[in-house]
This record gives C-alpha cells, sequence and structure tokens, in this order.
C-alpha cells in the first residue's frame, strides 16, 4: 500500500481522489442539510452552527493538525525507508491524539455553558454542544490514521472513510433531528417555551450525528490499518542496523510539526467564533432582538457557508495531498519539481472556484429556494449574501492551499505569522463595519473575505520567496475569471427566461446549473485554458479529452 519511492506518485492524482472524496462528502452533507434545515429552520440551525463553530475551535486546538502533521512526518522517513522511525512516529501520535482528545471532550463537556451561554449569546446550543464533547477523542484517533496513509503515499483510506462518516452522519443526524425536535416541543410546552426549547432539542440530535459518523469512519480504517499491519511488519523486520530513535525524541520531533500547524489552523479559522462572538454582542447591544440576531445567523452558516464550503473543501483536500510529495521534492531539493508541483495545484484550485463563485453569485437564491423550501422566506437574504460574497470562494480556495504548500516547503512558521496579521486586520474591518456603518450579518461576510484576501496576498509572496516560483497569471487567473463570468451572463439570462416562461424555480435553476457546466467547458477549452494533459490528470480525464476532440474543443 505505501511505496518507499513515491517519486512517482501523481500527486494530482492523488489529490483528486481526496477531492472527489471531499466533494461527494460534502454533497451528502449538502444533501442532509436540506431536510436538517427544514426541521430545525433558521433559529435552530443558528444553535446547531454555534455548537459546532465552539467544537471546531476545540479539534482544531486538540487534533486537527495531526493528519497533515504526521502525514509530513511518516512522508520524510517512509521516504527513506526508515519503516521502525514511522511506526515510532505512529505509536507517538496515537498517543497525543488519546491525551489531547480526552482534555478537550472535557473542556467541551464542562465548558458548554461558559462557551455558548456567556461568550456567543446563544444559551440553547448547551444541549447540542455537550453532545459532540466524545466526538472530540474518536477524531483525534482517526486524523492519526489517516495520517499515516497519506504520508504512505495513499489516499484512499482517508477517501473512503469520509464518504463512510458523512453517510452514517447524516442518516443518524436527520432521524435524531427530527425525533429530539418532537421531544424539545413537548418539554417547551411543559416549560412555556415551545419558541426554544424545539429547535434545541432538534439541534442536539443534529449533532449526534457527527459522533457516530466519526466512529463508523474509525471502524473502517482501523479495520484497513490492522490488515496492512502484517505488510508494514515485514518491511520493519527487513531493515537491519538501522538505529531508531528514543521515543522522547520522537515525540518532541512530532510535537515541534504540530504545534507550527496546529497554530495556523487555530488562527485560520477561529475566525468564526470571534466573528460570531462580535456580532451577536454588538447586534444585541445595537437594538437587534435576539430572534432577528439568531436568523442571520442561521441563514449566514446554514445557506451561505454551506454552499460556499463546498468548493473549498477542494482546495483543502488538494493541500492535504500537496504536503507529502511537496515535502519529499523539497528534501530532495528538486526546486523544479516543486515549482512544478505548486503550478499545478493552484491553477486546478482556480478551474474549481472561479465559476463556483460566479455560480453562487447569479443563483445563490433560486438554489436556496430550491434547496431549502423549508425556509423559503429566508431565500433573497441568502442570495444577496451570495451576491456579497462569493468571491470567498476563491480567496479561501487559495488561501487554504498556500498554507499547505508552505508546509510542503517547510515554512511552518509563516501561515502563522500570516493568519495572526489577517485575523486582527480582519476584526478591525469587522468591528468598523458593525459599529460606523451598521452592516449586520454583511458585516462579517466582507470581514471574512478581507481575511482570505490578505491570506492569498501574503502566501503568495512567502511562496515566491522560499521556492523561487513565480505566478503564472494568464491560465491560472485570467482565461478562467473571463469563462466564469461568461458562463454567469449565459446562466443568469438563461435562470430568468426561463422562469419568465415556466414559473417553476427548480426546473429553471436546473437548466441554469446545466447550461452553466457545459458553457464553461466550452469556453475554457476555446480559451486554452487547459492542455490534453492537464485534463488527463484529472477524474475521468481520458473521457473528458475523448468526448473535447469528438466535438472539436481540442485538437
Amino acid at each position: 500500500m505505501g511505496k518507499s519511492k513515491n517519486n512517482g506518485t501523481n500527486f494530482l492524482v492523488q489529490g483528486s481522489i481526496l477531492a472527489v472524496a471531499s466533494i461527494i462528502s460534502r454533497i451528502i452533507g449538502l444533501v442532509y442539510r436540506i431536510p436538517l434545515n427544514n426541521i430545525l429552520g433558521d433559529v435552530g440551525i443558528s444553535y446547531y452552527a454555534c455548537a459546532f463553530d465552539v467544537y471546531n475551535v476545540i479539534l482544531i486546538i486538540s487534533s486537527y493538525s495531526l493528519p497533515q502533521a504526521v502525514s509530513k512526518t511518516v512522508s520524510a522517513k517512509a521516504a527513506k525507508g526508515r519503516y521502525r522511525s514511522v511506526y515510532q512516529v505512529l505509536k507517538g501520535a496515537l498517543l497525543f491524539a488519546l491525551v489531547s482528545g480526552f482534555v478537550a471532550s472535557l473542556v467541551v463537556f464542562f465548558g458548554a455553558e461558559f462557551f455558548t451561554g456567556t461568550l456567543l449569546k446563544t444559551p440553547y446550543s448547551v444541549f447540542a454542544l455537550k453532545i459532540l464533547g466524545p466526538a472530540l477523542v474518536v477524531v483525534a484517533v482517526l486524523g492519526v490514521l489517516r495520517g499515516f496513509f497519506q504520508g504512505l503515499g495513499t489516499m484512499m483510506p482517508s477517501a473512503i472513510s469520509q464518504i463512510i462518516e458523512q453517510i452514517v452522519n447524516a442518516i443518524i443526524s436527520v432521524w435524531a433531528a427530527y425525533v429530539l425536535y418532537r421531544y424539545g416541543t413537548k418539554i417547551g410546552a411543559v416549560l412555556g417555551d415551545t419558541e426554544h426549547y424545539g429547535p434545541a432539542y432538534g439541534a442536539a440530535g443534529g449533532t449526534l450525528g457527527t459522533n457516530l459518523g466519526s466512529v463508523a469512519a474509525l471502524i473502517f480504517v482501523l479495520f484497513v490499518f490492522f490488515a496492512y499491519m502484517h505488510v508494514f511488519k515485514r518491511r520493519m523486520r527487513r531493515e537491519k542496523g538501522v538505529k531508531v530513535e528514543p521515543f522522547a525524541y520522537t515525540m518532541k520531533i512530532l510535537i515541534i510539526t504540530i504545534v507550527p500547524v496546529l497554530l495556523s489552523t487555530t488562527v485560520y479559522n477561529i475566525s468564526s467564533i470571534i466573528d460570531q462572538s462580535i456580532f451577536k454582542n454588538v447586534a444585541l447591544l445595537q437594538g437587534y432582538s435576539e430572534n432577528k440576531i439568531d436568523v442571520w445567523w442561521g441563514v449566514f452558516s446554514g445557506k451561505y457557508k454551506l454552499l460556499i464550503n463546498v468548493p473549498i473543501s477542494i482546495a483543502s483536500a488538494m493541500a492535504a495531498s500537496c504536503v507529502p510529495t511537496l515535502t519529499m521534492s523539497f528534501a530532495q531539493k528538486d526546486m523544479k519539481k516543486v515549482r512544478e508541483q505548486i503550478n499545478s495545484a493552484m491553477r486546478f484550485i482556480m478551474v474549481i472556484s472561479f465559476p463556483c463563485a460566479i455560480g453562487l453569485a447569479v443563483l445563490g437564491e433560486p438554489i436556496c429556494r430550491l434547496l431549502f423550501p423549508g425556509t423559503a422566506q429566508t431565500a433573497p437574504m441568502a442570495g444577496t449574501m451570495m451576491w456579497v460574497g462569493a468571491m470567498a470562494v476563491v480567496f479561501y480556495a487559495m488561501s487554504t492551499l498556500s498554507n499547505g504548500l508552505l508546509q510542503g516547503i517547510d515554512r511552518l512558521k509563516i501561515p502563522v505569522i500570516n493568519a495572526a496579521v489577517s485575523l486582527v486586520a480582519h476584526v478591525i474591518v469587522l468591528i468598523i463595519l458593525m459599529l460606523f456603518f451598521r452592516m449586520n450579518i454583511y458585516a462579517v461576510i466582507i470581514a471574512n473575505m478581507f481575511f482570505a484576501f490578505l491570506m492569498c496576498i501574503m502566501n503568495a509572496l512567502a511562496i515566491r520567496k522560499y521556492s523561487g516560483y513565480h505566478q503564472e497569471i494568464h491560465k491560472t487567473f485570467i482565461v478562467p475569471g473571463i469563462s466564469s463570468v461568461i458562463m454567469g451572463i449565459i446562466t443568469y439570462i438563461v435562470y430568468h427566461g426561463s422562469y419568465a416562461v415556466l414559473k417553476i424555480n427548480a426546473v429553471s435553476a436546473m437548466l441554469a446549473i446545466l447550461a452553466a457546466v457545459i458553457v464553461y467547458a466550452v469556453v475554457l477549452l476555446l480559451l486554452h485554458g487547459l492542455t490534453e494533459e492537464e485534463i488527463k490528470k484529472f477524474p475521468k480525464g481520458t473521457l473528458i479529452v475523448r468526448v473535447a476532440k469528438k466535438i472539436h474543443l481540442l485538437k
């Protein structure tokens, strides 16, 4: 399964495997959020999102950086054929995961009232947050095993386990949300508060799926791990006269690798909980009602963020796949190969993220009406959010990828510093927009875009400085940008034209999405945005090339 000579591993193919798995996972996540939104409503989704924001920050601090850190360390040692050292790293990482996961779980359980009530002014989220506590231990161990396989050059265990995790999560979340919402409504009737207890208990049911989904994924990865162990141990036995570092030294190296990645991802992702705290506290001081604030946050997190995160997940997958191969090329001082890999990854991400951003800006409201009929009254608000903040897709995709690229070329501190600077600037922008312009939830959207944009600029300068990579502009940005704008204009015309005739949103939206895919692909190929060799690296690339040649879009 793992190869000591990962030089032949096509990192774009491995990235595509994780990207496809991420897309499938996001689609499953999107599909199950439709009934979940309809069950919980915007207020219930606000409670659900509040609990997840706290959970995500604690997860990031405790174990989120483990897969990348383990992947990086394992990759470096496996490249030299030092499998005994790899095994030592694995044991150390599992110990770290169990301790950090258990401590994090206790912090979430006993600090739930403080986080949800005092800090985020959303006290009814407490039930959902407490249920998420045990998942922190499971996810930590799961992250180590995923990182182990990624470091050995295979993304399949991570990819398949992601899909299993989301399927179980989806089924349990919807079922438990429905059951507990009804139960909470009955409790609310007894206590004289049906407005809050139904959504609060429903949100808690929604988070139960996260627990059981991560358990299902862990069971699968453990099965693969134990099946692979006999091959791995055979490799260890072949090592003759190789000294293994002391366990304490291995732990020290592991922690040195984990901490910069941890700081980077913490600073990078903590903005969500800071945003929520500033937004809700300032909005309350400005006289907005608690229910209105919850609806705003519910639409922002349950519709806007949910949809823009689908394409951003591709960048996360690409970043994860880049780290081991870039580390290897950088360690071998093959800077030409490093620059080629950076260029391929950047172009891949921009070809995906530009049309997604323009598509969401144009079709934001119709898509929300299509996906979330239970809360159709807030679809216009969601559509405006998409129009204002769709370019966040491009900025976040690029900044997420560039974080991974910098880690791959051994510049672990740079993303931390850049994220910290961007975070401070982002908070200043958010406070100014909230206090002086009273832009309410749109202040959060604009501040988030500014954060990601600043990260893009600073990370790009650092990549250029430390790798010698000069960003190609025409094929990476201009061609996908022009293709996406043309696509957006045609898509707008198709949707509004068909809706004027048919008066059916679902049919009009689907026709517009189909038109968007066809128009973008055709224009991109006509403008020579991708070569035949590049297309072949995509999933089903050979089939795409064959079709494109038949209709004379490729020579």
